[in-house]
């Protein structure tokens, strides 16, 4: 067979799946790929062993089940007051990726540009290669990492068809604001523009902010694909389950996409999330306070080493700077935290299509036991 061109030549393997490989191998405690070392909340597991046993194990409908749907808008009413019809404005998807990866599909066609504030999760520009659409890069602030609106207006032109946000953001925890929702809005009715919000971490937020999504703007709502994920919320990432919350004409764009991809997601966990949704309220509203505890924790501990933390606003993430140690680039400086002192985190620079010159920050995942993180903590304060 004759070789053939990639549909993805500047892809490999992504740096977390590197990073967790190379922790594995020496044996370093992994701070790199953000997922949790604890379990997920003990009803949780015993909703999804009587799902099982009680026979929930075939296919369901594409949208996902009606009781999660139902679960998914009563939680979006109550937190933001806006109602989402379940039947045509919510379906359940495996994972938040799959949601991103259909949206994206469905949205963008061959020469549409997509404006994606760098840095950004690594996701998003691949997705929008293979739907044969073209990234245009715009950088946040390289100090807050807050959004410069005057240069994402500049970047707008006639082919641009959809923005991607995210907050919390990874990789920094920055989250944005009303004003920054108000603007994106003005934009978007402006030059016609479509929007995905990935707000995969909306509960884990901190200091008693509150999470902003584009659901709590009519006008932006009414142009967005909103993103969340069950596994980010409670700690079962492997289980691969989210949702995308849109408009009906944007919804049934995306279940197109979706029947075809993985057609529905995981059906025991969905009737375990949908019975833990109804039941165990109060898990998601003290999510904020579980994490920043952790946050805190970590961020005192680093205080003890030569890293400087840098603020963090939500999600479960720590940027550190390490100038104050190394000249290497990051991706070296990874490499050598994990094969010589024992502690895995992912460089910034994947992030990003043209990092900024000179700048020496690494990510690490504070989602972890106190036990992991004072061991990674201890093993820091010898470098």
């Amino acid at each position: 067979m004759r070789p053939r061109p990639s549909k993805l030549p500047h892809v490999g393997t992504t740096v977390f799946s590197v990073v967790s490989q190379l922790a594995a191998e020496v044996g370093a405690v992994n701070l790199g790929q953000g997922f949790p070392d604890f379990a997920p909340p003990t009803e949780l597991e015993a909703a999804l062993a009587r799902a099982v046993r009680d026979g929930k194990n075939q296919y369901v409908p594409v949208g996902g089940i009606a009781p999660l749907r139902e679960a998914i808008a009563t939680g979006i009413a109550d937190r933001l007051g806006v109602v989402r019809d379940p039947a045509t404005e919510v379906t359940v998807t495996a994972g938040g990726s799959e949601g991103i990866f259909d949206a994206i599909t469905a949205i963008v066609t061959a020469g549409d540009e997509v404006l994606v504030l760098d840095p950004s999760y690594d996701l998003y520009a691949p997705v929008v290669a293979l739907a044969g659409g073209w990234t245009n890069r715009v950088p946040l602030d390289p100090v807050t990492f807050a959004i410069d609106w005057d240069r994402v207006a500049a970047a707008i032109t006639p082919r641009t068809r959809l923005v991607i946000v995210n907050s919390p953001h990874n990789p920094t925890g920055a989250m944005w604001t009303m004003s920054d929702v108000a603007r994106l809005a003005d934009l978007a009715e402006a030059h016609d523009l479509l929007v995905i919000s990935d707000e995969v971490y909306e509960h884990i937020v901190f200091d008693g902010r509150p999470h902003v999504s584009a659901l709590a703007h009519p006008g932006l709502a009414a142009r967005s694909v909103v993103i969340s994920s069950f596994g980010k919320s409670f700690h079962c990432t492997g289980w691969r389950l989210g949702a995308v919350v849109a408009p009906p004409a944007l919804t049934r764009e995306l279940r197109k996409v979706h029947q075809y991809n993985t057609f529905g997601a995981f059906a025991p966990a969905q009737w375990a999330a949908a019975e833990v949704l109804r039941s165990a309220t109060g898990h998601l509203a003290a999510l904020g306070a579980f994490y920043q505890a952790k946050r805190d924790r970590f961020a005192a501990g680093l205080a003890r080493t030569r890293f400087r933390p840098l603020p963090v606003a939500g999600a479960y993430f720590q940027l550190v700077d390490y100038a104050a140690i190394s000249d290497a680039p990051d991706d070296a400086f990874v490499r050598d935290l994990c094969v010589a002192h024992g502690v895995a985190g992912i460089p910034l620079s994947p992030f990003y299509a043209e990092p900024p010159a000179g700048q020496r920050l690494i990510r690490l995942c504070f989602a972890k036991t106190d036990a992991t993180l004072d061991e990674a903590l201890a093993r820091l304060a010898l470098v």
